[in-house]
C-alpha cells in the first residue's frame, strides 16, 4: 500500500538512457547563456533558516524543494532542516544507501512526501519545484567500492537529470560534491583554486571522478543553459545518523570502541583530517542555495586531528579499554585533509560551530543506542 506523501514508479520498467532527450530539459530553449543570465528562482532571496521567524511565515513560504538522496545520512538532516524553516520538501531516493526508517520517520511532517526512484534512470516530480538539493550518491568508501559503476552514474546521469529537472521548473540546484575531488592534495589547506591531485583510475576514483564531472556539467548548465547553481565541496561530516556499518572511521572507530574491539588505524595513523558536525554541514548546504552564489564554496571542520588522535579520543570518550591496532593504508588515502573555509565565511557567513568533541559525544550516545538496540 502506498502510504502518504508518497508516489512514483518503484515497479516500473527502467526508464532507458536518453529517453525524452536525455540530457536535455524539454520545452526549454537551448540558447547559450553567460554567467549573467541565471537569474535567480523567486525564493533564492529568503534568508537563511536562524533569521528571524517572521522571514518564514505562512505569508511569505520558501518553496517547494526537491532533496535527492533525501533518505540518507546528510540528506536525512537536510529534509529535517528544511521542513523545520518552512519548506515543503520532496525526497528522492533508491534506498540503495538510504534507509526507509529515515522516510518512516519524515512521513508524519505534513510537508513531506516520498519519491521511490533512481535519479540515474529519471527525474521525474509533479508540481512546481523551487530549488533542488542534489545529494544522491554513495558516500562511504565500503560503498562505493561496492557500487562503483552505480556511483559513477549517480554523479554523471543523475546530476543530469537533476539538473534538467531545475531547468525546466526554473529552479535553484546545489549540487552536494566533496573535498575528493583534491584528491591527496599537494597544497594545504585546500582552497577552492586548487585543482586537486587525483589518481583517474585509482580504487578511490570513482568517487572522487563522478563528483568531478558533476562539478564539470553543473557548471556547463549555469554558463551554457542559465540554470542558476551552486556547488559545494563537503568535507568529513559525522554525526547522528550515520550507518553503522558506514566504513567510515567514525562509525567504525565508534562501534569497535562501543563494542570493545581492537579499534583498527589505517597506516601509522599520522595522516590528519579535519571533521564537521552533520548540523553545521547542513546549515552551510542551506545557506548556499539561499544565498544564490555559484561556488564551488568548501564546507568543512576547521580543526585538524590525526587519525591516532582522532582514535584515541574516541576510546577516552567511550571510556573504552578498546586496544589500537594499525593496518595497511589503503591506496590513495590522503595524507592531510583541511578545507580553506574563508569563501564560505565572506560568501556565506558560515563556520563550523560544534566542537570536535562536542560532537564526537553526540555521535557516540546515537551509537551507543544503535547497537542497545540491535542486541
Amino acid at each position: 500500500m502506498v502510504r502518504k506523501g508518497r508516489y512514483g514508479r518503484p515497479n516500473h520498467e527502467p526508464w532507458p538512457f536518453g529517453h525524452r532527450a536525455a540530457g536535455y530539459a524539454s520545452d526549454v530553449e537551448d540558447d547559450p547563456a553567460g554567467e549573467d543570465a541565471a537569474t535567480p528562482s523567486r525564493w533564492a532571496g529568503h534568508p537563511p533558516s536562524d533569521q528571524t521567524a517572521a522571514a518564514r511565515s505562512p505569508e511569505n513560504p520558501p518553496g517547494r524543494v526537491v532533496v535527492t538522496g533525501g533518505a540518507g545520512f546528510l540528506g536525512a538532516w537536510v529534509c529535517r532542516r528544511l521542513l523545520s524553516d518552512g519548506w515543503e520538501v520532496v525526497a528522492v531516493d533508491n534506498f540503495v544507501t538510504g534507509s526507509p526508517s529515515v522516510v518512516d520517520e519524515l512521513d508524519e511532517h505534513p510537508a513531506f512526501s516520498f519519491v521511490h526512484a533512481d535519479v540515474t534512470r529519471r527525474l521525474e516530480v509533479p508540481g512546481p519545484v523551487d530549488l533542488v538539493m542534489h545529494l544522491a550518491s554513495p558516500a562511504s568508501p565500503v560503498h562505493y567500492a561496492a557500487l562503483p559503476v552505480e556511483t559513477m552514474l549517480v554523479g554523471s546521469q543523475g546530476t543530469m537529470h537533476a539538473l534538467d529537472l531545475a531547468q525546466v521548473r526554473g529552479a535553484r540546484l546545489v549540487l552536494a560534491s566533496t573535498s575528493e575531488v583534491y584528491g591527496d592534495p599537494l597544497v594545504h589547506p585546500q582552497p577552492e583554486s586548487y585543482w586537486g591531485n587525483v589518481n583517474p583510475v585509482g580504487p578511490r576514483s570513482v568517487y572522487d571522478e563522478s563528483k568531478r564531472f558533476a562539478e564539470a556539467l553543473t557548471t556547463a548548465y549555469r554558463t551554457s543553459r542559465g540554470v542558476n547553481t551552486g556547488i559545494a565541496r563537503i568535507f568529513n561530516t559525522y554525526g547522528p545518523g550515520m550507518r553503522t556499518d558506514d566504513g567510515r572511521m567514525i562509525p567504525a572507530f565508534m562501534t569497535q570502541a562501543l563494542r570493545g574491539e581492537p579499534i583498527t588505524v589505517a597506516g601509522d595513523g599520522s595522516q590528519t583530517r579535519s571533521l564537521c558536525f552533520v548540523s553545521d554541514t547542513t546549515h552551510g548546504l542551506c545557506a548556499l542555495a539561499a544565498s544564490g552564489h555559484a561556488g564551488p564554496v568548501n564546507l568543512g571542520g576547521s580543526e585538524e586531528i590525526s587519525v591516532l588522535e582522532l582514535a584515541e579520543t574516541v576510546c577516552r570518550l567511550a571510556g573504552s579499554s578498546s586496544p589500537i591496532t594499525f593496518v595497511d593504508l589503503p591506496e590513495d588515502d590522503p595524507r592531510v585533509r583541511r578545507p580553506d573555509t574563508s569563501r564560505a565565511e565572506e560568501l556565506l557567513g558560515w563556520r563550523p560551530r560544534v566542537a570536535v568533541e562536542e560532537g564526537l559525544r553526540r555521535t557516540l550516545d546515537w551509537f551507543e543506542e544503535q547497537l542497545r538496540s540491535a542486541a
